[in-house]
């Protein structure tokens, strides 16, 4: 109940943040060449929009088990093995999101906030430009500690849930 609303505020999260940069691409196109005066606001804000976008919705593809992955080894075995490089797997992703993201990504949205620098047309400060990447860190983070909670609980999880022969389901030992 809790992932499901979670996901549902994250989805629309994305959503608005992907209809925002839709009307401040279709802007850019329509001053540029109907206008002949282009818009360098909406320039920065889509690119920053753009960075927030990939990023969580990355992040939450991760989460709904529709995400770029290599299932070689995981899809040729069954039972306990199965579910023991599963977990693995889960474990590899959520270090490299703990630390790369969340520690590295904090530490790059940090100092360039006590840097004091802005962005040039819409003069806000890049640190929350940058903070796209420790969100959708600690978003991928929640999202693994849930893999391995239902992981524990003998199903696997690195699979999308409407894949008929690959759906969620117990595991005999």
């Amino acid at each position: 109940m809790i992932r499901r609303a979670a996901d549902n505020l994250l989805r629309a999260g994305i959503m608005a943040v992907f209809l925002v940069l839709l009307v401040c691409v279709v802007w850019q196109v329509v001053s540029r060449y109907v206008l002949g005066t282009p818009s360098t606001t909406t320039d920065e804000l889509a690119r920053f929009l753009f960075m927030w976008l990939a990023l969580t919705g990355g992040a939450y593809t991760y989460g709904q088990g529709r995400h770029l992955a290599i299932d070689l080894l995981p899809l040729s075995l069954n039972g306990r093995p199965r579910l023991l490089v599963e977990a693995l797997i889960t474990l590899l992703i959520a270090a490299f999101a703990g630390l790369v993201m969340v520690w590295g990504g904090g530490q790059l949205m940090l100092k360039t906030l006590v840097s004091g620098q802005i962005s040039p047309a819409l003069q806000v400060p890049m640190g929350w430009v940058y903070g796209a990447v420790p969100v959708s860190g600690l978003i991928i983070l929640a999202y693994a500690a849930g893999n391995l909670v239902l992981n524990w609980a003998g199903k696997q999880v690195l699979t999308a849930p409407d894949d008929p022969e690959a759906t969620r389901h117990e595991v005999a030992s």
